[in-house]
């Protein structure tokens, strides 16, 4: 049994559950916004054990071979969000939410992809670090709350970028000296300065040993918000060189990310730097502009655990 955790209205979970159905393989899809009607028994001991309720879906953990798992913070959720605290939907929907995190972290079976794998992303500094360790460069970093300490680092770096330090998704920007008077607020946020790499973009999606890259023509600093400044995207298929595919796979495992989307640039003399590993990457975005078959990657991925543990 193959188990996929989100809501309908996220494109990637949407895009494997059709890649599923095409391919012949039945899913079980639990939704979100069913959480006030979903009911949960699970027993961890030596063994995991329960059942999983909604409606007319009835699944035994023990049936769970596969899973690939894309949750909303129950709490950002609309519908749930519109419930008063004291009705308590919001109390069971984190309980509930609690509980299947649980349940991933200890599975048996696949999981795309662990919470303990994911949680190194909700720090910039420390998978940094870890990315450093494991082969890539990654530019000089400063993380404070110090505005003096940020204008020190940019003389030294001459042009720096800023974004956040934790998961929550930001938009990357140099730092101009238009920005400079506004360093002031740094002091009540600690804020991530990046030396900023001059070179080509790349986003690299691995799918356990499927490598598929495509490169990104943009002016923009962060080519994800190019069209709404203004700025145009192209993005097209590329080609890596088999070290460096190699690299991109090491460094998903090292990571425990059995999918993952790098954020990779190459330098004009070829030094390849790595911003960033997405442990849950929205990689049909990349799909619809080039075509790479990702999404039925991640279900034969699916498919072939399911198959082995029939």
């Amino acid at each position: 049994m193959i188990l996929l955790w989100g809501v309908p209205g996220d494109s990637p979970l949407a895009a494997v559950r059709e890649a599923l159905e095409e391919q012949g393989a039945g899913a079980a899809f639990l939704d979100q916004h069913l959480a006030p009607e979903t009911e949960i028994d699970l027993s961890i001991d030596s063994s995991l054990e329960g059942e999983l309720r909604c409606r007319s879906l009835r699944i035994s953990f023990a049936s769970i071979t596969a899973a690939y798992i894309r949750p909303y913070d129950s709490r950002r959720i609309l519908e749930l969000a519109k419930t008063y605290p004291g009705s308590g939907v919001r109390d069971q929907a984190l309980e509930l939410e609690d509980a299947l995190v649980s349940w991933a972290e200890l599975s048996p079976g696949l999981v795309i992809n662990r919470p303990s794998a994911m949680a190194s992303n909700n720090s910039k500094p420390y998978q940094g670090q870890l990315i450093r360790s494991l082969d890539f460069e990654v530019p000089e970093t400063l993380v404070t709350t110090d505005p003096q300490a940020v204008l020190e680092f940019l003389e030294q770096c001459g042009s720096v970028v800023y974004k956040s330090v934790s998961g929550i998704r930001s938009i990357v920007s140099r730092l101009s000296q238009d920005r400079l008077d506004d360093l002031k607020d740094v002091a009540h946020c600690p804020t991530q300065f990046q030396e900023y790499i001059s070179g080509a973009d790349y986003r690299v999606h691995v799918v356990a040993d499927e490598v598929y890259a495509c490169e990104i023509v943009s002016a923009a600093d962060d080519y994800r918000y190019g069209f709404s400044q203004g700025a145009a995207v192209e993005i097209r298929p590329a080609r890596l060189s088999t070290a460096l595919e190699d690299r991109c796979r090491h460094l998903a495992t090292q990571l425990g990310l059995a999918v993952a989307g790098i954020d990779l640039r190459r330098t004009h003399d070829d030094h390849w730097y790595c911003f960033e590993v997405n442990p849950s990457p929205g990689f049909t975005y990349y799909e619809e502009a080039t075509g790479q078959p990702i999404a039925d990657a991640v279900a034969r991925l699916l498919m072939s655990s399911d198959r082995r543990d029939a």
